[in-house]
């Protein structure tokens, strides 16, 4: 009701204080202006209800001073309800202080309903979505239905129609329902990011345990070997054994660089992902997002002859656009990863991975750091970059191009 959804998509962390844009985030603290704005526009939508009372007020034909107590007790109902919805997630909102604006609300409904008509008796809409806003998951049902019942016995005391009382018990109970469950869809939306940072927390992680054994096993029993030769070298040179000591810093020698080729080695192996492993590593990250991936078989073997730097390079683009839907593809429940070839006008081949998902698309959110980074090494080998919105409007789409120059294969035997 209150609460409105921003459809998040940048390719920086969102947890590493990236400025929120104009709409809020279901259940976040308001922190600037703007999100108080949209807050408190989205709540006057549902003020509608409050005609009944106003009007009341301006035609009923009440007293000065009832006309005066009614409109100060609407106007400190309305306080105590915006106080509630707005103010309910920030820090120093107690739920003790809660607990009492809804006892208020509720005591201010049933005495203006009372003392100046059946027209106020539509607060209880108010009071009851309030109610709901507090309960816990458990008894909110209970508590809304409690509500509306009290809507009905009031009614019913007040002399209201029978057909009166059950619209609007009837309305008060659907309204508290309805953001029971958009609690609970704040929660699990809650819950979605958290696990969607953890889980590109772990992916991180995981890269740097893996070079990090790598060095360890290529430069643990180097070091050791150089650390041995060089004892053994300052021995010979003590004892006078001059050859001897050349004999070893010439292996120290091979040994340091062999020991560089090895380590060079390795962090291109790094810096050079293939598709089949980015295949599998996608498949894995995306399951743990609870988002499926459709990919057809052959994709790992779509292009057999492409050359290593394009290769690559379509491998970078598969992990960034996987990073980009675990961590900021909001509602996204499937990933398509596609294969296919391009002939430009120029009559140039291009070799063409697609990769989109179905979530809420990108928003207003400019490029990050990552995918100006992709479309910079695309660039190097003759491709480039394009992103955009999905098939009919939604989700996230992103297109890796590179020439399809292809090179020799091996014989077979």
């Amino acid at each position: 009701m209150p609460d409105t959804h921003h459809a998040h998509r940048s390719d920086g962390p969102p947890e590493a204080g990236v400025e929120h844009t104009f709409r809020n985030i279901p259940g976040a603290t308001v922190e600037t202006r703007r999100q108080m704005l949209v807050k408190v526009c989205w709540m006057l939508l549902w003020m509608i209800y409050l005609a009944y009372p106003v009007r009341d007020l301006l035609t009923g034909g009440h007293s000065v001073a009832g006309a005066v107590c009614g409109w100060l007790a609407l106007a400190g109902y309305v306080a105590g309800y915006v106080t509630l919805v707005v103010f309910r997630s920030m820090a120093g909102m107690r739920p003790r202080t809660c607990r009492a604006l809804v006892a208020v609300m509720v005591v201010i409904a049933v005495a203006t309903t009372f003392s100046l008509g059946s027209a106020f008796l539509t607060l209880f809409t108010y009071a009851s979505v309030a109610v709901a806003i507090i309960a816990p998951a458990r008894f909110a049902l209970a508590a809304i239905g409690a509500m509306a019942g009290l809507t009905a016995v009031v009614g019913v005391a007040d002399g209201v129609p029978a057909g009166d009382i059950l619209t609007i018990a009837l309305t008060a109970f659907l309204a508290g329902a309805a953001m029971t469950g958009l609690q609970r869809l704040v929660a699990t939306m809650r819950e979605l990011r958290e696990a969607r940072a953890a889980v590109a927390h772990l992916a991180a992680s995981e890269e740097r345990l893996r070079l990090a054994r790598d060095l360890h096993d290529l430069l643990g029993h180097s070091l050791s070997l150089i650390t041995l030769k060089s004892e053994l070298a300052g021995r010979f040179m003590d004892a006078g054994k001059d050859g001897a000591a050349r004999a070893q810093v010439a292996d120290i020698e091979k040994v340091a660089r062999q020991s560089l080729v090895d380590v060079r080695e390795a962090v291109t192996g790094f810096r050079r992902p293939t598709l089949p492993v980015e295949l599998a590593a996608a498949r894995t990250a995306l399951a743990a997002a609870q988002v499926a991936l459709e990919a057809a078989p052959e994709l790992v073997d779509a292009w057999p002859g492409l050359a290593a730097e394009e290769s690559a390079a379509l491998a970078w683009a598969l992990r960034e656009a996987i990073t980009n839907v675990v961590r900021h593809g909001e509602g996204a429940t499937v990933c398509t990863v596609t294969a296919d070839e391009r002939w430009e006008g120029d009559g140039e081949r291009f070799a063409v991975l697609e990769i989109a998902d179905d979530g809420a698309g990108p928003g207003k959110a400019a490029p990050g750091n990552g995918l100006s980074g992709l479309d910079e090494r695309l660039a190097l080998v003759g491709g480039r970059l394009e992103t955009g919105p999905g098939a009919r409007g939604r989700g996230f789409r992103l297109r890796a191009l590179v020439p399809l120059r292809t090179v020799a294969l091996p014989a077979s035997p």
